[in-house]
């Protein structure tokens, strides 16, 4: 259980990467059913990137790494140097 919750971007990866080659590989599969696992994936995702934006902001809170508003100015330092 703590390795799901440390990697959950992870392990969607590879579910969402191991329902592509089934339905790819399994072409008999009725669509209903390929649909609904579809949609079950969009909505796992949300939960995974629900998590780690958790992560993010405990480690923010923590005082490790740089801050939101760090990273955001450091993003548009190299846009502005990009465009330049």
């Amino acid at each position: 259980m703590q390795f799901i919750k440390a990697h959950p971007a992870r392990i969607y990866a590879v579910a969402v990467a191991a329902l592509a080659l089934v339905a790819h590989y399994v072409p008999e599969l009725p669509s209903a059913l390929v649909l609904g696992l579809v949609a079950a994936v969009l909505g796992t995702g949300e939960a995974v990137q629900r998590a780690e934006d958790r992560k993010t902001a405990e480690t923010a809170s923590a005082g490790e790494g740089p801050t939101l508003d760090e990273r955001q100015d450091d993003d548009q330092a190299d846009a502005d140097e990009l465009s330049a």
